[in-house]
C-alpha cells in the first residue's frame, strides 16, 4: 500500500488580520476630535531598534498617527529616563508612549516601567497593566501586541475554550502574559523554559505549541504531532535572514503553522496602534471592550 502524502499545512499569515485591524483602526482614528500623538523613547544605539521606530513612523502616517521620537541617547541615566517617561505620562498631548527595547545595558527596563502611564503603555508591559490580565480583568487593560496576535491567530484555527496550548519561553513580553490570556478565554496552558525535562513528551498531548524563545530551530520534526497547530512568535537574525524559532523541516508534519516572518510580526504592529486607540479611551475615562 502507497503511503499517502500528507496535506499541506494551513499558513496562518498575519497580514491579512493586520489589513482588517489597520482598517478599523483607521475609521476609528478618523472618527476622532484630535489626531493621535505616540511617542517613541529610544534609550540606546542599538541599529535595530531605528530601524523598527522608522517603520512604526511610516505606519503610523498612514493611520493618520503623529509618532515623533524621544532619542535620549544611548548613554542616559537611569533617572533621567524616569524623568522623561514621567514627562510624557503626565503630557495631555500625549496619547501613547513606547519605550524601545532593548535599553542600553546599564539601564533596568523593569524599574523604567514603573514611571510609565499604564493608560499611555500601548504595548501593555507596565506592571499594572500585566496584573490586570493576570487577574482576568483584560477589559480594564491594554494588552501587549505579541500575545494578542499569537492569540488571534490561534483562534483562526482552534476553540480555545478547552483546548490544550504549550507555551515554550516564559518571557515577560510573550510567554508570560499570553498564559494568562489563553487561560482567560479558557484554555488549558503548560508553560515551558530552559528547564523542562522531556520536552517532547511534554508536548505531545498538545493541541498547540507556540514558541517564543528566541533560538533559532529550536523545535525540531520530532517533537511536534500531526494535529498541531503551531504558532512560531521567535525572531532571530541569521546570516540567512530572519527566521524564527521552529525548524525549517516542522511545516510538513503539522496541521497548521505561523511563518516567519510573515505570521506573528504583522498582526502585533497593527494591534499596538489598535491599543492606542483603546488608551485614548481609557484617557477619557470611557468604556472599552
Amino acid at each position: 500500500m502507497t503511503d499517502l502524502p500528507s496535506p499541506a499545512p494551513q499558513l496562518l499569515l498575519g497580514k491579512p488580520l493586520a489589513d482588517r485591524v489597520r482598517r478599523e483602526v483607521r475609521a476609528g482614528v478618523a472618527a476622532l476630535d484630535l489626531r493621535p500623538q505616540l511617542v517613541a523613547v529610544v534609550a540606546s544605539s542599538d541599529p535595530a531598534t531605528h530601524v523598527y521606530v522608522q517603520s512604526k513612523q511610516r505606519n503610523a502616517e498612514r493611520l493618520g498617527v503623529t509618532l515623533t521620537v524621544q532619542a535620549l541617547g544611548a548613554d542616559v541615566s537611569q533617572a533621567d529616563l524616569h524623568a522623561e517617561l514621567e514627562r510624557l505620562s503626565a503630557d495631555p498631548a500625549v496619547h501613547g508612549i513606547v519605550l524601545e527595547m532593548p535599553l542600553s545595558p546599564h539601564l533596568d527596563a523593569d524599574l523604567a516601567m514603573l514611571h510609565l502611564a499604564p493608560s499611555k503603555d500601548i504595548e501593555g508591559l507596565t506592571p499594572a497593566n500585566l496584573a490586570l490580565v493576570a487577574a482576568g480583568r483584560e477589559p480594564e487593560a491594554l494588552l501587549p501586541p505579541t500575545p494578542r496576535s499569537v492569540r488571534f491567530l490561534l483562534r483562526e484555527v482552534l476553540d480555545l475554550q478547552g483546548a490544550r496550548v504549550a507555551i515554550v519561553g516564559p518571557g515577560r513580553t510573550v510567554g508570560r502574559p499570553l498564559a494568562w490570556m489563553l487561560n482567560n478565554r479558557g484554555a488549558t496552558v503548560t508553560l515551558c523554559n530552559e528547564h523542562t525535562r522531556d520536552l517532547a513528551a511534554v508536548l505531545a498531548p498538545q493541541d498547540a505549541v507556540v514558541m517564543a524563545v528566541g533560538r533559532a530551530g529550536l523545535l525540531g520534526a520530532g517533537q511536534v504531532q500531526a494535529t498541531q497547530v503551531i504558532i512560531d512568535a521567535g525572531i532571530n537574525v541569521t546570516p540567512d535572514g530572519v527566521v524564527g524559532d521552529v525548524g525549517p523541516e516542522v511545516a510538513a508534519r503539522v496541521r497548521a503553522i505561523s511563518p516567519v516572518p510573515g505570521g506573528v510580526g504583522p498582526l502585533t504592529s497593527a494591534l499596538m496602534f489598535q491599543n492606542l486607540l483603546r488608551a485614548i479611551r481609557l484617557q477619557r475615562g470611557e468604556p472599552v471592550d
